[in-house]
């Protein structure tokens, strides 16, 4: 561990240790990704830390995240782990392949590197720049030619180690795959993760990702994740964030899709201090579908922005996006949506749609959908909504015999239940749904008199209501 210094010299000091640490950053390197770690970290140093100067940054302050006394971890753990006794999932019924990052660093109870007898191969970034030399090589130079801001920059230039998937062709990967990306240190962690996921033509592959944390300690993690759908892949993708209030976690998601291809993105926003998705579809053939889902409960003095932006280069594929939050007490939430439909990309049809619920009067949503459209035969639609419960649907529940406070809850849960039905995993569904249950019930708490039984519970409540009402 080396210790960062506090904000105002932070990329000084990123600086001086990515000059002392170079060997050990660079050691699985090929030559040609060292030099691009080298041009992104000069790259860095230019860009410096995105703030309120950059136009998709405007309503996202770093300032204070950036202010914690941060540890870089250049060496991965030097004992074996039991990630069994870690990372246990307590999803009933869930049955998946598990793989974690612990701390930044690649951990499995199936080793390293796993060539699998369907010839899917799951394992360490770091290994895959020794296996699949291409691949990687590729990924990096792509970032580092398309950085956006310093931080995308910063992890071409730090990252170390991450989770790589490769599907061949005509494969199904069948069970799901669930990556979980651990945080629990003593001291405060800056941690730099990369992901790099390749499903070959006509494969499919099921991922869940979850960002978790088992302490209470400030941490900064910068992840990006490549996903590439060869012609006619299938990707169902999930992305689940439940972290401490403390933490800062920054997740760049970049999907590259060919002809025939098939995606459907979920990301679940549960708890976090300060949590920021950049979301990028690129459609790059033709007859492909994307489905962009996402729900975030935030509370407190909680942030989240959600990033989205899709860019249509070919004709005759369809994009959907649907997000909807809900706001409490301090907490922040900010959307921005981008369809980007390029001149030959005729015959696109392009949705989008956010929605929001503000639970008090200091609670805030900032909202921007957008549409920038070059092709002339396509049909393309967006729209925003920032408001407060329904007070006529509250007062249709109370008539029926039920508390105020549960009809609030039973309104929430109704505004989202509409992504939260998009999972198409039962049992994953299942436990998104009590999760957020007891989100909306207040940090997971018990209430016996609350009308919306999660199913650990023995009994349950059923009454009619006319849920077109609400």
């Amino acid at each position: 561990m080396e210790p960062i210094l506090k904000a105002l010299t932070l990329k000084e000091q990123l600086a001086e240790q990515f000059r002392v640490h170079r060997d050990i950053i660079c050691r699985n390197d090929t030559p040609f990704i060292s030099q691009a770690r080298e041009r992104s970290f000069h790259r860095f140093l230019e860009m410096g830390f995105p703030g309120d100067h950059m136009e998709r940054w405007r309503n996202t302050d770093l300032k204070r995240a950036l202010s914690v006394d941060y540890d870089l971890d250049v060496e991965a753990p030097a004992s074996k782990m039991d990630v069994s006794g870690i990372l246990r999932c307590n999803i009933p019924h869930f049955n998946t392949f598990l793989v974690s990052l612990y701390n930044g660093w690649y951990l499995s109870e199936n080793g390293a590197w796993i060539t699998r007898p369907d010839g899917i191969v799951i394992g360490s970034m770091a290994m895959a720049a020794k296996q699949y030399p291409h691949l990687v090589e590729e990924s990096f130079d792509r970032i580092e030619k398309t950085s956006r801001n310093g931080l995308e920059a910063l992890n071409n230039a730090l990252a170390q180690d991450g989770i790589f998937i490769y599907v061949p062709d005509n494969v199904n990967a069948g069970q799901t795959i669930q990556l979980v990306s651990m945080v629990d240190y003593t001291r405060n962690l800056f941690l730099q993760n990369r992901n790099l996921l390749v499903v070959g033509k006509n494969s499919r592959l099921t991922l869940v990702h979850c960002d978790d944390s088992l302490n209470h300690q400030p941490s900064f993690t910068n992840t990006i994740t490549e996903v590439f759908l060869g012609e006619g892949a299938v990707i169902d993708h999930y992305k689940l964030q439940n972290i401490n209030d403390k933490s800062t976690v920054i997740n760049t998601t970049l999907f590259h899709q060919a002809s025939n291809s098939r995606l459907s993105t979920h990301g679940t926003v549960l708890n976090g201090g300060l949590i920021r998705n950049d979301i990028y579809v690129d459609i790059d053939g033709e007859n492909c579908m994307a489905d962009i889902f996402g729900l975030y409960l935030v509370d407190k003095d909680q942030h989240v922005d959600n990033q989205v932006q899709v860019n249509h280069f070919q004709p005759n594929s369809v994009s959907n996006q649907l997000f909807k939050g809900i706001a409490d007490d301090r907490a922040r939430a900010v959307f921005n949506g981008y369809i980007h439909v390029h001149r030959n990309a005729q015959k696109t049809i392009a949705y989008q749609s956010n929605k929001n619920i503000l639970l008090t009067d200091k609670a805030t949503v900032n909202t921007k959908p957008f549409l920038e459209i070059y092709a002339d035969d396509v049909k393309c639609s967006h729209g925003a909504t920032v408001g407060q419960l329904d007070e006529e649907a509250l007062f249709y529940i109370r008539s029926r015999g039920i508390s105020y406070d549960n009809a609030r809850l039973l309104l929430m849960y109704a505004f989202a239940a509409e992504v939260i039905n998009k999972i198409t995993i039962e049992p994953l569904r299942l436990r998104m749904d009590d999760l957020v249950k007891k989100r909306l019930r207040g940090e997971l708490s018990i209430c016996d008199q609350c009308v919306l039984n999660c199913s650990a519970k023995e009994n349950t409540v059923s009454f009619d209501i006319d849920m077109s009402k609400i």
